[in-house]
């Protein structure tokens, strides 16, 4: 799939097959993820990949909607705070480095014919508990991750001309 093509296809799955995702897939979607530029390429999260199925009702206190544990996997991006932190005097960019991150998996698993979905309103201290994170790894957003099972409401984006001013 061409980029720009990637770019008008991805849009938020919340309801997957269960098909499983191949491991192959997986793999690279996360190598993708690594390649994100992040603040002085400091790279300092993490991400967490979690297999959905025997951990439903665990997942469900991070975010309680059905369709958050019905795709095969859940990936949770981290951010390591204590590097953020010994950079005294600097901007603390994790919240956007781990978009970023984000963004490089949602588009790299478009692009593999997969489906996902942004989830940044869930529990933050569930995620702690449930995932097992040291005091270091804030959890930042999420996704699911899988196949697509339509159909797939796209929902209207606004036109260009209302998002773009520019500056002379």
């Amino acid at each position: 799939m061409q980029f720009f093509d990637v770019i008008d296809t991805r849009c938020s799955i919340r309801s997957y097959k269960p098909d499983p995702v191949e491991p192959e897939k997986l793999n690279k979607i996360l190598e993708a993820a690594a390649k994100a530029p992040t603040a002085r390429n400091m790279q300092a999260f993490k991400i967490i990949v979690v297999k959905t199925a025997g951990h439903e009702n665990e997942l469900k206190k991070i975010y309680s909607p059905d369709w958050f544990v019905e795709a095969p996997y859940v990936l949770c991006v981290c951010a390591m705070k204590d590097i953020y932190e010994a950079r005294k005097g600097h901007r603390d960019f994790s919240e956007i480095d781990a978009a970023i991150v984000m963004d490089h998996i949602v588009l790299a698993a478009t692009a593999l014919g997969l489906g996902t979905c942004w989830i940044g309103a869930f529990n933050a201290d569930a995620a702690r508990e449930v995932l097992k994170l040291n005091s270091n790894l804030e959890p930042i957003i999420f996704t699911t991750l899988g196949y697509t099972k339509p159909p797939v409401t796209r929902r209207q984006k606004k036109p260009v001309e209302e998002l773009v001013v520019y500056w002379n």
